[in-house]
């Protein structure tokens, strides 16, 4: 029978609770995965509403309360290929927790009225989820929706050089780039490719054996040493792209045109972005604390709050309402339906896997748990741009780089033209900047300073401590010169679009390298830039209150309608079938008390534009009255206050 490669292992506790978990099928390769300790390695998997019930029909048919059995599936159907009885899962402290609360409970439900033993009814699995609101009502939860920022991540950078040599016009049609001028390369052999050929050049250059090569040494050398960080290719966080230029690069004065132009390739390096170890403990972190909201399981919560158990911990009895909620079921009550939905970045699959692995205490590796648990949310155009939004952003961009470049303290005049919807946060950060030309060169030189110092610490970097995440003293030095470079033009203004470059980098370093740097100057640097980035990226997304709707409804409105048709299926479940959803046969659910009531999650994750469209919208769509509403008012009198919309949002 053909299947998708993978066994699935079912262990029920009782007819309403089920853990599962897969592996690579040994029929493929005839190969068994282990890990390093020699055990065969599990995959986390969701089990379907009709899988759920099979669990449940094994259980009680084999009158087996712990029963293991093994699942395929194959063309969109589940089959049970083999029932082992009585067995546990191995390894996962979630289900060792969850597997003793049902025995005991099981057991003291038997044993209580023959021994007089006092003994409390445990949260059923039928009782509707009741939550504590805001205004202390107590009301059922029957939706969460979050839209989530990628985590932290290290800094975007670029590189743009000419190349000519053949080599690589052989691998630009190798790869068909004469079909449509250009082609990107991500795959771990094509990167590979494009080492080889700069490491040959920079060897032709080192011996001077070909006086035919005509590319930049040094930019040939950070090539080079991009493409050998971390010493394995991974297309999540390097890539480059070659463009094809009939006539070479333009020029730059008439005395150039004298001489014939060849045709040559435009090479672009894009490195960085990727989701630090960091970044990868806070998403983790945040789907631990995520469980918070959920009821049920919190029987103890009282009790260990009062003995001060938890001390910070969020994982405790209170988190493991939700992980019940999502393994047990009880007939046709499929208590939790979660899909997360992830743009595709690598760093903002990468954070959905790490939220989901807290979130539901998963094992092991973020790789497979984003394959078994992370849906594209770009096959369906939902984290897409509008390209007419684009258009509209780069005349914002302009006229904000205009009001920029004026050198004198900022008037009244200047505050309304810049900040026209009053924001307090871009208000206080104006008053901050006070004349932005003098701001920016203040940046300029401490950027300079730091380039010194970072120069100094290269030189004493054989007996020093090492960078963070494995970046060189070479590579951090040509990231904060590009950026000198790049921020001061030759004609002595500023270019503003590099202020969250700027940010980016002192914000990384200062967080992650200044216990090896020791800067004096980097705090400085930081709250400078920082009061910049606070008015350039958010009022690059629209200055007046119409900007932002127009260019916040481009970006985000696939997302607003998905999350309007989640809403609406809480009170019309037929009212938007777009999503497959396996309803069960009726007649299992007789003596249920709310028939297929369940709590229903949806987790979208992307990056910095869609969070400050969603916001914008949410703010200036006409939701709700501030005036009549008076917790609306406190939530946009909060969003007015916060400068950064920050990783993790």
């Amino acid at each position: 029978m053909p299947t998708d490669g993978t066994d699935v292992k079912v262990y029920t506790v009782g007819p309403d609770y089920a853990h599962a978990e897969a592996r690579k099928s040994p029929a493929l390769d005839g190969k068994v995965e282990r890990d390093k300790e020699g055990k065969e390695v599990r995959y986390p998997v969701i089990l379907t509403n009709t899988e759920k019930l099979i669990a449940r029909k094994v259980c009680l048919a084999f009158k087996q309360t712990v029963c293991g059995f093994d699942l395929l599936r194959a063309n969109g159907k589940s089959y049970v290929c083999d029932v082992n009885g009585f067995s546990f899962v191995k390894n996962s402290m979630k289900y060792y927790d969850d597997c003793a609360k049902i025995l005991g409970n099981m057991i003291l439900r038997e044993l209580a009225p023959q021994m007089h033993i006092p003994w409390s009814m445990p949260f059923q699995l039928d009782d509707p989820p009741i939550v504590p609101t805001t205004f202390g009502k107590m009301m059922e939860l029957r939706c969460v929706i979050a839209v989530i920022r990628h985590g932290d991540r290290t800094p975007k950078q670029k590189m743009k050089m000419e190349v000519k040599h053949p080599k690589f016009f052989e691998l630009f049609e190798h790869y068909g780039g004469f079909k449509d001028g250009h082609i990107k390369l991500k795959k771990p052999k094509q990167l590979q490719e494009i080492l080889d050929i700069s490491r040959f050049l920079l060897s032709e250059i080192e011996h001077k054996s070909d006086p035919e090569v005509e590319e930049n040494k040094a930019k040939l050398e950070q090539l080079k040493s991009v493409l050998e960080m971390y010493g394995h290719f991974s297309g999540i966080n390097r890539k480059v792209q070659l463009k094809y230029q009939p006539k070479g690069r333009p020029r730059h004065s008439s005395s150039d045109e004298d001489y014939p132009r060849e045709p040559s390739l435009v090479l672009i390096l894009k490195w960085g972005g990727e989701l630090t170890p960091a970044g990868r403990v806070q998403a983790e972190e945040l789907g631990r604390v995520f469980r918070c909201m959920y009821p049920g399981g919190q029987e103890d919560d009282d009790r260990q709050w009062n003995k001060g158990v938890f001390k910070g911990e969020y994982a405790g009895t209170r988190g493991l309402g939700l992980l019940r909620l999502h393994s047990t079921f009880r007939h046709d009550l499929i208590r939790h339906d979660l899909k997360i939905y992830a743009s595709d970045e690598g760093r903002v699959q990468m954070t959905a896997a790490a939220v989901a692995k807290g979130l539901l205490a998963l094992e092991g590796e973020l790789t497979p748990i984003l394959v078994q648990m992370v849906k594209s949310a770009n096959t369906n155009g939902l984290l897409d741009n509008d390209c007419d939004s684009s258009k509209y952003q780069n005349m914002v961009k302009q006229r904000l780089h205009e009001a920029f470049r004026v050198d004198h303290d900022f008037t009244e005049e200047d505050y309304e033209k810049l900040n026209p919807t009053h924001a307090r946060s871009i208000r206080n950060a104006l008053q901050f900047i006070t004349n932005p030309v003098k701001t920016c060169q203040h940046v300029y030189e401490i950027i300079q300073e730091l380039i010194k110092l970072i120069k100094c610490r290269a030189d004493e970097s054989k007996t020093q401590g090492h960078l963070y995440h494995g970046e060189t003293w070479e590579l951090m030095l040509r990231r904060w010169a590009k950026l000198e470079k790049d921020f001061k033009l030759k004609n002595g203004k500023f270019d503003i679009s590099k202020i969250p470059d700027v940010y980016d980098c002192i914000k990384y370093d200062l967080q992650h390298n200044q216990h090896t740097l020791q800067s004096p100057h980097a705090e400085e640097l930081y709250l400078y830039a920082k009061a910049l980035a606070d008015v350039v990226i958010p009022q690059e997304y629209g200055l007046t209150l119409q900007e932002k709707l127009t260019i916040g409804l481009g970006i985000c409105t696939p997302l607003l309608k998905k999350i309007r048709a989640d809403l609406h299926r809480n009170i019309d479940p037929a009212a938007d079938e777009t999503e497959s959803v396996n309803r069960l046969n009726p007649q299992y659910s007789h003596g249920v008390s709310s028939p297929g009531r369940h709590v229903r999650t949806r987790l979208y994750f992307t990056s910095e534009s869609h969070i400050h469209s969603l916001l914008t919208v949410l703010r200036y769509g006409g939701l709700l009255d501030e005036g009549k509403d008076e917790q609306w008012h406190r939530a946009m009198e909060y969003v007015n206050a916060v400068t950064e919309l920050n990783y993790m949002t």
